[in-house]
């Protein structure tokens, strides 16, 4: 008989646990204690813009690239770097959205909705491919704002009046307005050529980024951030100079207006658009609150969009707001908003935890708009009444089974002053409705 030799097997070594799943860089979630936030800056912009006869619109996120191509421009820092672009598995090119407007222009086109005036808006995420920093994340939020068939100044004039109204709405006070005119394309073919003769005699002087401007998109060269270009810049032709006289006039209505409306406003002709599209009235609004990144609003004219996608002629105008910016700016801390329950319903005995949703239920039913939050669980009282006061509730409903068999249900507040009352089942909601002024 052979005798069987065991052999010691290594022992193994225990399995990792698998990485930590994060959000992808320069993407953020939105939680629940920065939410209120958010649906107040977006409950302000909503209700002014439904005053101002605007209407909502909602596009899909993922586009054909050729929308973006064809309306921001094939050498423009975003179709070239910035994009998130990918082939489907149908070989489809698809981007997601850079920014609003060609979408916007885009339903409106395929839907027919450019037969007569349009006012709309819309609000989402958009994505470019940036380096984060404050201010700038690779999916941002906007609103934007859009009008179709309008040509005159007094559309421009409502836009940025509009967005002064919001500035007063949300609080905030130190935020300037900046405005330029591009002129017509007629204007700005002349000017570019006086612009490119200026700059081509500074080659040495110039940044790569610039250099590679210069040769695509030359007003482009103006927007540099590079500080050391910046007494080169200022020295440049003004594209002010070189407006024919239908843009003129045109701007000449819309200053006089801004002036009448009693709106400070600093005319830079340095401003221009990252985008191809934009004629005539460019404008932003700027802070030094934010440091880099100091614009939180910017728009303009952009007549020759619809055209240039497939569309009849139309001159539209609009502009984007961005939401992180905005909240860096103004909005209240969630504790200053009302995010907290009206009331907080805690149940204790096996009869009064089986009847505890039915009550909140007949609340909710007779009380439209409550904030009712109803304890699930289980759990002693002592450690649901502290749950009810860490919620934020004014008052907490007390429902045990010694309650609920002789058809009551305790009234107890929790922010300031009161004693706790007994209440009538059939009476509670009449009874909540006066202790919350319903």
């Amino acid at each position: 008989m052979v005798e069987q030799t065991r052999v010691a097997m290594p022992a193994q070594a225990p399995a990792k646990p698998p990485a930590q799943l994060k959000a992808v860089r320069g993407m953020h979630d939105i939680l629940p204690a920065d939410s209120a936030r958010w649906q107040w800056l977006e409950g302000c912009a909503r209700d002014l813009l439904a005053g101002y006869g605007y209407r909502e619109i909602r596009m899909p996120l993922v586009e054909q690239t050729g929308l973006f191509r064809r309306s921001i421009g094939e050498v423009t820092d975003i179709v070239e770097k910035e994009m998130y672009s990918f082939e489907d598995r149908g070989g489809d090119h698809l981007s997601l959205r850079p920014e609003g407007t060609a979408s916007c222009v885009r339903a409106a086109i395929e839907h027919g909705l450019l037969g007569q005036p349009q006012r709309l808006w819309y609000a989402g995420p958009m994505f470019r491919r940036e380096r984060p920093q404050r201010g700038r994340y690779r999916q941002f939020h906007q609103i934007g704002v859009e009008v179709f068939g309008l040509s005159g100044p007094d559309i421009d004039l409502e836009q940025i009046l509009l967005t002064r109204r919001l500035w007063e709405a949300l609080g905030l006070t130190d935020l300037h307005l900046e405005l330029n005119s591009l002129g017509d394309p007629a204007d700005r073919v002349r000017y570019r050529e006086d612009l490119v003769a200026y700059l081509d005699q500074y080659r040495d002087a110039l940044d790569e980024d610039s250099l590679r401007r210069l040769a695509t998109n030359p007003l482009r060269v103006l927007d540099s951030k590079n500080p050391l270009l910046r007494e080169l810049i200022d020295a440049a032709p003004s594209l002010l100079d070189y407006l024919g006289s239908e843009a003129r006039a045109h701007f000449d209505a819309l200053c006089r207006g801004l002036e009448g409306a009693g709106l400070e406003v600093r005319i830079n002709p340095r401003l221009v658009r990252g985008l191809d599209y934009y004629n005539r009235t460019v404008f932003e609004w700027v802070t030094d609150a934010l440091g880099a990144q100091g614009a939180v609003c910017a728009g303009g004219r952009y007549d020759g969009l619809v055209e240039q996608l497939g569309g009849r002629a139309t001159p539209a105008i609009g502009f984007a707001m961005g939401l992180e910016r905005l909240l860096d700016l103004s909005a209240p801390s969630a504790a200053d908003l009302k995010d907290a329950p009206d009331l907080y319903l805690v149940a204790v005995g096996e009869q009064a935890e089986a009847r505890a949703v039915l009550v909140a239920e007949q609340v909710r039913e007779q009380l439209p708009g409550v904030r009712l939050l109803c304890h699930c669980g289980g759990g002693s009282f002592k450690s649901q009444f502290k749950k009810a006061d860490r919620s934020g509730a004014h008052f907490a409903l007390v429902l045990g089974d010694e309650e609920l068999a002789g058809g009551q249900v305790s009234v107890k507040p929790l922010r300031g002053e009161g004693a706790q009352e007994s209440v009538a089942l059939a009476d509670l909601s009449r009874n909540l409705a006066g202790k919350l002024g319903l």
